[in-house]
């Protein structure tokens, strides 16, 4: 008796849905198809799943392939993050790939059974400059820009902490500083167009307020926004009804209103006056004062290092976000078509700064996919000093590139507001896997370094890496990208000091028998 009855229920359910569908005007495949054609819209919203699990190869999948998630998770666990019987790579055919060229013999290289895997920058950052807030990052590996508001405060939480137990930094974003950054790690704190967090009431800078941030915190340098790999010239939209109250407090704005961030900065227009920007910014906090930009035009890179040359002004830093960058939100055209993938970009910028005799005076930080080894050590091989990770770091404390995050409604709690979906995150537990997933990928970064025969990776060259043409063609990284002799390169002091600071001991770069 109870079957039929629920039976009726379902058929009368089912009939209900028949005749809505015969009547809409909305979806002629559901006038056409009732019922049956909602088949079609459940499959494509589940689709992305469908294709990581079940369709695709190893390989295969993007942005990041099946193969290169199990590495990130198993890494982040500290479970076995090896590969058995050969790579799923078509090394024979494929096009593009990178190879590195190990040596037979090399000299004294560090220690890799130190569990903390501590990898120094070889340079000073602020440094050649004199700020007064000078320092050598401890961590060539950090976690890069994202804000509050588009990551929860238990995934910022998360990866603070996860900083601070891997002696890492990270980037605040450009929605200001918020108390989920406060947990123990160190910070650079991001400037955007729309100033947040340092802004006042018309939108317009205050030195001010950045003053009262920069001494509320730990923050170590200063980054200035000018654009993202995600979504490069353009400017942003916060629908008031994501404005809460605590975002509109960290942020400076009203709550429950609309807020445009302008795709251009209003505190300077061009680089000379940009340029006293930074000097400004310098000189009130002592900190080290840096930009970060995608790569388009190159009139404006080459002004910048032109009015450099002159020694009176300058950037510590330059951070340059691929195009393949993607953790903003953007339109489909911005991010498959604005501004250069990050291996033609930053090799771009960097031989800008290579014709004036400029690398060894800029800290050069690199991101954009640039979280996974071998795609670190051919961004080191072409001059970067640092690297910060944003999706990988995400995977660390359980992304599953469910790719909603633009929909608030990311299913482990890491990209959105929802209460329900963000009580998923354990912050402890996940702070000590982004912990593990920086110490790892810096021990996979010293072990490649060591297999090319130097103890740090910003020692490896552009000869020491080529790019495949399947079967037929391997050309270096000089050759490809057009790098003149000891570009990429340290200069002989800084090599000398980074290797001396790495090779205290004997070499045990060996991994133990298994």
């Amino acid at each position: 008796m109870r079957a039929r009855s629920i039976g009726a229920a379902a058929a009368t359910a089912l009939a209900l849905v028949a005749a809505r569908d015969l009547v809409q005007k909305k979806h002629a495949l559901l006038r056409n198809f009732p019922v049956i054609g909602h088949a079609r819209y459940l499959l494509e919203t589940i689709g992305p799943e469908l294709r990581q699990y079940v369709v695709t190869s190893n390989e295969e999948e993007r942005p990041f392939s099946r193969d290169q998630r199990t590495w990130i998770y198993a890494s982040a666990k500290e479970e076995n993050n090896y590969f058995g019987f050969g790579t799923d790579v078509d090394v024979e055919h494929v096009q593009g790939h990178a190879y590195v060229k190990q040596r037979t013999f090399a000299g004294t290289l560090p220690d890799l059974h130190d569990p903390q895997a501590p990898l120094p920058a070889a340079k000073v950052l602020g440094g050649p400059r004199g700020r007064a807030k000078a320092f050598r990052p401890a961590s060539v590996v950090n976690i890069s820009a994202m804000s509050f508001g588009s990551l929860s405060g238990a995934a910022i939480t998360a990866l603070n902490k996860g900083a601070a137990l891997a002696g890492a930094m990270q980037n605040t974003g450009e929605g200001g500083l918020s108390p989920y950054h406060r947990n123990g790690g160190d910070l650079i704190l991001q400037i955007g167009t729309s100033y947040f967090g340092c802004r006042n009431e018309d939108g317009t800078f205050s030195l001010d307020k950045l003053k009262d941030v920069v001494a509320s915190a730990p923050v170590k340098a200063i980054e200035i926004k000018l654009s993202q790999g995600a979504k490069p010239g353009l400017g942003g939209m916060l629908p008031g009804a994501k404005v809460t109250p605590e975002i509109a407090g960290i942020r400076g704005i009203p709550a429950g209103k609309d807020c445009a961030s302008p795709s251009r900065h209003t505190a300077f227009h061009d680089v000379d006056s940009m340029l006293d920007f930074v000097e400004l910014l310098a000189a009130e906090t002592g900190l080290p004062v840096g930009i970060k930009s995608a790569v388009g035009e190159m009139s404006f890179w080459q002004e910048l290092a032109t009015l450099m040359a002159r020694g009176d002004r300058g950037v510590d830093f330059v951070t340059v976000d691929g195009g393949e960058g993607g953790t903003g939100a953007a339109p489909l055209i911005f991010t498959d078509s604005v501004s250069l993938p990050f291996r033609m970009g930053f090799s771009r910028v960097y031989s800008t700064f290579a014709e004036r005799g400029l690398t060894d005076d800029i800290t050069f930080i690199g991101s954009g996919k640039l979280g996974l080894p071998e795609n670190a050590a051919v961004a080191f091989a072409l001059g970067v000093d640092m690297i910060n990770v944003a999706r990988e770091a995400m995977l660390s404390i359980g992304c599953i590139q469910a790719q909603k995050c633009h929909t608030d409604k990311c299913p482990t709690g890491i990209a959105t507001q929802d209460p329900w979906l963000v009580r998923g995150i354990d912050a402890p537990s996940k702070a000590t896997r982004a912990a593990v997933y920086l110490r790892t990928l810096r021990k996979e970064l010293l072990k490649v370094s060591g297999a090319v025969g130097v103890a740090h990776p910003a020692l490896i060259t552009t000869t020491d890496i080529e790019i495949m043409n399947g079967d037929y063609d391997a050309r270096t990284l000089a050759s490809v990208y057009g790098y003149k002799d000891g570009w990429g390169e340290l200069g002989p002091e800084l090599a000398q000091e980074i290797t001396a600071l790495l090779t205290t001991g004997p070499n045990t770069l060996q991994e133990p028998a298994g």
